[in-house]
């Protein structure tokens, strides 16, 4: 209103102030005094459907306050401006940024992520001194090529856009340190991202690639590099070279095998989670001296190789939901491992429980397992061809009149076949070869023997620690006495359905298999639960 009434009366200072055309919430003189003084102006949260010009002419138009009467401090000299070098836009309803952006060249940061645009001016290319770029959250379906001219930018966010591609002339921001393209549209990345040597972090997760190109071994600062969540089948054999790389992400691929890292001497994380590796040899794993973190859950790994006891500075080991079934004893001798998972795997050797007792727990399991492995120097002399019968100390009397197989407490890394051969044809009930040094089980079942199914008035039947890979349901309904059945760590890739019509079992126990439903949760419920999820699961 003063502004008019000066214009009406002929003030000559009529004019000055905020333009009348200027629509959108209004931004307090307050701040824009502030930022003259500061060099900052921080307007995030705003509901700003547009930057107000005057933001953009800060540094041209002059102050309002200079056509008022007043005196000035030394703090409040006006004329004293300082140029804006840091613009915080984000968190608004911006659809488009203006090409007035150019009017602030002494800007070094512009946030303007969180707002609604849709493409970028090509004007900020002139912005020369501009060290970071915030334009993440946006709608952005591509960047102009003038951003490229941007060599003293250090910052480039990108990331929960639009993109589908990126222009060739990345590797013209050669300061560039951080780069984040994380969740967009992207199909493949510009071989010019190889003259990025200045990179330190870059993140690719969530977007569609399907490869990556050899040529990003050349950035040699590269210490962070994520590429979770795409359809990557394979890694080029060159990203081992990466010298500076401490930290790679491959979660959510489609990886089938890990690459081998003789140059990757700082490496300290691996995350190589939910994908379909199926081996871990030795040579993943023999030149990662400096690993902290190995994380491989969600894959199909069969095994662990003794090499793994060289990953000395290893702190955090992420087995779960593989199809391990034994591990290395010498696992647990790790002086810094603090954390290991290994639920979701069909082990044979180590109970579930104990996996539930924690980390430290297992692995001292894991120890004392290893020192049993150790030769006692009181051990009985070995068994051998030409040992006698009464050496191998058999029982024929427990064979045939006790159905019992005894051969425990000796000490022995093997059953002598003598004591299978005495059996002959004789039943037998029981088996006992505990307190030994068996490093595997005797052979063992590999299918459920079918013998049992035609004896209907069985009432238990014990079959933990085989091989058993399938079981008949409709067969083991028929043995309407059979109150216990016990599968145990076996082989079972699945459970039929239909087992849970089986009415008269009480105790059903089946940990230990590498199914994945009945997950654990159901499991630990107990029998009933366990019935009644799986006749949940017949098909009508």
């Amino acid at each position: 209103m003063a502004a008019a009434r000066r214009a009406r009366a002929g003030d000559p200072r009529a004019g000055f102030g905020r333009p009348a055309a200027e629509s959108g919430p209004a931004v307090p003189q307050g701040l824009i005094r502030a930022a003259r003084k500061s060099g900052q102006l921080n307007l995030s949260g705003r509901s700003l459907s547009e930057v107000p010009q005057h933001v953009w002419r800060i540094n041209l138009d002059t102050p309002e306050e200079a056509h008022q009467n007043l005196s000035f401090g030394a703090a409040d000299r006006w004329w004293e401006q300082t140029d804006l070098t840091k613009l915080i836009l984000a968190s608004n309803k911006l659809q488009c940024l203006s090409e007035d952006v150019k009017l602030l060249p002494a800007l070094t940061v512009l946030d303007v992520h969180d707002n609604q645009l849709t493409s970028l001016p090509s004007a900020l290319g002139q912005l020369e001194n501009l060290q970071k770029l915030d334009v993440s959250h946006n709608k952005l379906k591509s960047i102009p090529e003038e951003l490229m001219q941007l060599s003293h930018l250090k910052s480039l966010l990108l990331h929960h856009n639009e993109l589908s591609c990126l222009p060739d002339g990345f590797g013209h921001l050669v300061n560039l340190e951080e780069l984040d393209l994380s969740n967009n549209h992207l199909t493949d990345i510009p071989t010019s991202f190889a003259l990025l040597i200045n990179l330190v972090r870059l993140n690719l997760a969530c977007n569609q690639l399907k490869n990556l190109p050899a040529d990003i071994s050349a950035m040699k600062s590269l210490r962070q590099l994520d590429c979770t969540k795409n359809y990557l089948e394979t890694v080029p054999s060159k990203l081992a070279t990466m010298a500076s790389l401490e930290q790679l992400y491959l979660r959510k691929n489609k990886l089938r095998s890990l690459p081998e890292f003789p140059s990757c001497k700082l490496l300290k994380e691996l995350h190589a989670g939910e994908n379909q590796i199926e081996i871990l040899n030795a040579e993943n794993l023999k030149h990662l001296n400096s690993l902290s973190v190995l994380e491989l859950r969600d894959n199909k790994i069969k095994s662990v190789p003794d090499e793994i006891t060289l990953l000395q500075k290893l702190e955090r080991l992420d087995l779960a939901n593989n199809d391990i079934s034994r591990l290395p004893y010498a696992l647990g001798t790790l002086p810094q491992l603090k954390f290991l998972a290994l639920e979701g795997n069909p082990l044979r050797t180590i109970r579930r429980d104990l996996l539930q007792k924690g980390t430290q727990e297992l692995l001292k399991y894991l120890r004392s397992k290893m020192k049993d492995d150790v030769t006692s120097p009181n051990e009985e002399p070995p068994v051998t061809a030409m040992t006698l019968p009464s050496e191998s100390r058999i029982n024929m009397h427990a064979i045939t009149s006790l159905k019992l197989l005894e051969y425990s407490e000796k000490q022995a890394a093997v059953i002598p076949d003598e004591m299978f051969n005495a059996v002959r044809s004789n039943p037998v009930a029981t088996v006992n070869f505990s307190k030994n040094q068996l490093n595997e089980i005797p052979p063992r079942f590999k299918v459920f023997p079918s013998v049992l199914y035609r004896i209907v008035a069985l009432e238990t039947i014990l079959l933990s620690n085989n091989q058993v890979g399938s079981i008949d349901p409709l067969q083991l309904q028929k043995m309407d006495k059979l109150g216990t059945l016990d599968l145990q760590n076996n082989d079972l890739l699945q459970v039929p359905p239909e087992l849970g019509n089986c009415e008269t079992l009480r105790t059903l126990l089946l940990e230990g298999n590498p199914f994945r439903t009945p997950r654990a949760a159901i499991l630990a419920k107990g029998t009933a639960a366990v019935l009644e999820y799986l006749r949940s699961r017949i098909p009508a």
